[in-house]
C-alpha cells in the first residue's frame, strides 16, 4: 500500500498503536512516548476523515484518493422520476386531479425504488472492487509487479469511492425519511 493512500483500516491501526504508546508512557513516566503515542492518534483521526472524504455530484462521486466514479444509471433516472412524479402530484393535487396525483405517486415510488436498486448496485460493486484491488495489489506486492500493483491501487480507490458515494446518498435518505416521520 502506498503511503499516501487513504485507508480506514489504516487509521484504526494507527489510532490503537498510539492509545498503546501514550499508555505506554503514561505508566512509565515517559512524556515522549505519550506525546509521541498522541501525536499518532490525531494523525490517525485526520486519516480516517480523508478515507471517508468525497464529494457528490449529480451522477458522479469524487473521494480524497482523486478517484472520480460514474453512478449506476438506475440511480440518475429513479431521481429523475421522483422528481417527475413529486411534480405530477403536487399539480393534481393544485388542480383536484386525483387520476393525476396517483400517477405522480405511483411514478415518484418507482423512481425510489429505481433510485435504491442503483444505489444498491453501486455498493456492491464498490465493495467487490476494493476487495479485489486489496488482493491484487498484495499479490502484485509480493510479485515484484509495480505496474500491476498501480492498476490494482486504482481499482481500490475506484472501488471506495463507488461505496463511499453510494453510502452517502443512503444516509442521506434515511436522514430525509427520520426527519419526515419527525414531523408526521
Amino acid at each position: 500500500m502506498s503511503n499516501d493512500n487513504t485507508s480506514t483500516l489504516k487509521s484504526v491501526i494507527d489510532s490503537a498503536t498510539g492509545t498503546v504508546q501514550n499508555a505506554f508512557g503514561a505508566v512509565t513516566g515517559s512524556t515522549a512516548d505519550q506525546s509521541q503515542g498522541q501525536a499518532k492518534q490525531n494523525k490517525a483521526d485526520a486519516e480516517y476523515d480523508a478515507s471517508q472524504a468525497t464529494a457528490k455530484v449529480p451522477g458522479f462521486t469524487a473521494s480524497s484518493s482523486g478517484a472520480v466514479t460514474k453512478d449506476d444509471p438506475n440511480r440518475t433516472a429513479g431521481s429523475y422520476n421522483q422528481t417527475v412524479g413529486a411534480a405530477k402530484e403536487f399539480v393534481g393535487g393544485v388542480t383536484g386531479s386525483e387520476s393525476l396525483k396517483a400517477a405522480g405517486r405511483k411514478q415518484n415510488q418507482e423512481g425510489q425504488e429505481q433510485e435504491a436498486k442503483g444505489q444498491v448496485k453501486d455498493y456492491a460493486a464498490g465493495v467487490s472492487d476494493r476487495i479485489t484491488g486489496t488482493m491484487g495489489e498484495a499479490v502484485a506486492g509480493i510479485t515484484g509487479n509495480k505496474g500491476a500493483q498501480e492498476e490494482y491501487q486504482k481499482q481500490h480507490a475506484a472501488g471506495k469511492t463507488t461505496q463511499r458515494g453510494a453510502e452517502q446518498d443512503i444516509l442521506k435518505q434515511a436522514d430525509a425519511e427520520s426527519g419526515a416521520s419527525r414531523k408526521s
